[in-house]
This record gives C-alpha cells, sequence and structure tokens, in this order.
C-alpha cells in the first residue's frame, strides 16, 4: 500500500497557498463576486470550510456524518450552496478561523487513520489518501475562482497531479452523469506538468488520446476555463466529446466558463 503522506503534505501545501490569497483581504474583498454564479469570495471560503468539517465528520464520526448526508440527500439542489451561504454571513474575522481549524483537524484525522480504513462519503466509500485528494482537488479548483476575481495568476505547481488523475478517473462519471454511454475503449492522455515531466495516462496504443499541458487539462476538468481558450487537444471522435464534457468533481456540471472573447 503507497504511503498516502505525500497527498496529505500536497493538500496542506495547497490549502496554504489559498490562505495566502486570502489573509490579508479587507471586508469589502470578501464580498467580490466570482465567477462562480452568486458565490462570492467567502462563499467559496465558507463552502471549503463546511465541506472538510463533513468531511472530518466522515472520518471521526460516521453516524454523525450519515445524518448529515441524509439531509444533503433530501436537499440534493441546494444544500451546497445552502452550506456556503451559511458561511458567507459570517465576518471574515470568524471565517477564516473556521476554516483554518477545521482543514487542520482534518489533516490530523487523516493523518492518523489506519491503514485500509475506507470513510463514508456521497458517493462510495474513501481512503484517506482519497479524500485528501477529493479535498486538494476542490481547494485548488475553488482557489482558481479567487485567483481570478483578485486577478492573480497563481505558479503551477506538480501539486496538479492529483487533480489530473482524478480528472482521467472520471471519464466514465462525466459521461454517465449526462446520460451518455461511455467509451468501451480507454484513452491514452499525456499531459506536460509544471515541472517538465510527462503524465500518461492509459495504454500507450490506444487509438484516442488526449494531450496538452497538465495545466489546462486541469483547468478543463474542473470547468475552470472553456475548452477552446485551452491547448488541449483530442484525437479521436470519443476523446473529442469527452473534452467537451469533462469534469473531475460529483454532482451537476454547472455552466462552465464562458469563451473568453465571449465573456463580455
Amino acid at each position: 500500500m503507497a504511503d498516502p503522506t505525500p497527498v496529505f503534505d500536497d493538500l496542506r501545501a495547497e490549502s496554504d497557498e489559498l490562505d495566502r490569497l486570502v489573509a490579508e483581504l479587507g471586508p469589502e474583498q470578501w464580498t467580490l463576486p466570482t465567477p462562480a454564479p452568486g458565490w462570492t469570495i467567502a462563499h467559496q471560503i465558507a463552502h471549503l470550510a463546511w465541506t472538510d468539517r463533513a468531511s472530518l465528520l466522515a472520518v471521526t464520526d460516521q453516524d454523525g456524518f450519515r445524518a448529515l448526508a441524509e439531509k444533503a440527500l433530501a436537499a440534493p439542489d441546494s444544500f451546497v450552496d445552502e452550506g456556503a451561504e451559511e458561511g458567507a454571513r459570517l465576518p471574515p474575522a470568524e471565517l477564516l478561523p473556521r476554516w483554518r481549524e477545521g482543514r487542520t483537524a482534518l489533516d490530523t484525522a487523516l493523518r492518523a487513520a489506519p491503514p485500509g480504513a475506507r470513510f463514508p462519503w456521497y458517493g462510495p466509500p474513501m481512503s484517506a489518501a482519497s479524500m485528501a485528494t477529493a479535498r486538494l482537488m476542490e481547494t485548488w479548483a475553488h482557489g482558481q475562482d479567487v485567483a481570478d476575481t483578485l486577478g492573480v495568476v497563481r505558479p503551477p505547481t506538480d501539486r496538479l497531479r492529483h487533480v489530473a488523475r482524478i480528472g482521467v478517473r472520471a471519464r466514465n462519471y462525466a459521461f454517465g452523469v449526462r446520460g451518455l454511454t461511455p467509451p468501451a475503449e480507454e484513452f491514452r492522455v499525456e499531459l506536460v506538468a509544471p515541472s517538465g515531466d510527462l503524465w500518461v495516462y492509459g495504454p500507450e496504443a490506444a487509438p484516442q488520446r488526449v494531450t496538452g499541458p497538465a495545466l489546462d487539462f486541469c483547468l478543463l476538468v474542473t470547468r475552470r476555463a472553456h475548452r477552446a481558450d485551452l491547448a488541449v487537444r483530442a484525437d479521436g471522435p470519443d476523446a473529442d466529446r469527452w473534452l467537451d464534457i469533462a469534469q473531475a468533481f460529483a454532482g451537476p456540471p454547472g455552466a462552465g466558463r464562458p469563451q473568453k472573447e465571449d465573456a463580455g
């Protein structure tokens, strides 16, 4: 079994990077609208804090998490927004420490989890490493919303390998959530990492493939940029279709970002 410590360390680093973006914001900046419709910077951080708390509950109190999940299933179209809205109403001086405390507690709990343990979630049960990977993906994606709002360009890091891996593994989900039959064959995915390394997934001889910068692929699968604005390329009709619908997260795909020249 692989040591999960590296993904825990990467999640901590990703969270700390986002923390540095918001730590010195004034109260008025917390209310700036982000590219997510109806969500301010405060909503973005509140959502991360809410999900960290849900993750902590899943790891430390599975019965408590199941009760929370039942409430979510009773309102599947609104529970995410409701959680973000509740937290966004807090003063930044209260919201920011709440996020910090929650993610620190989750980090401690994940590192203490017994090897092989699996925890309930809104989909299939997750290992500690998988839960940390999912939290990193969300932290990076919502951090992108914050960075875009503030006009900040974040230097990409090889922590993106976690986001890319989820995006590749979620290929069939992206088809299924839209009522489409997933392709029968695997694709070859070749991504150039920020470090210059090549990350590869799928059979080398696969007739359909996806290539491009890892950053652009991650922006695509988190739906933080329009495909037309990214240097991700497909070879094959099914691979081409996938790039139109790819998503690394569970739930509805949302509207995604408009193409830059159409953004008004």
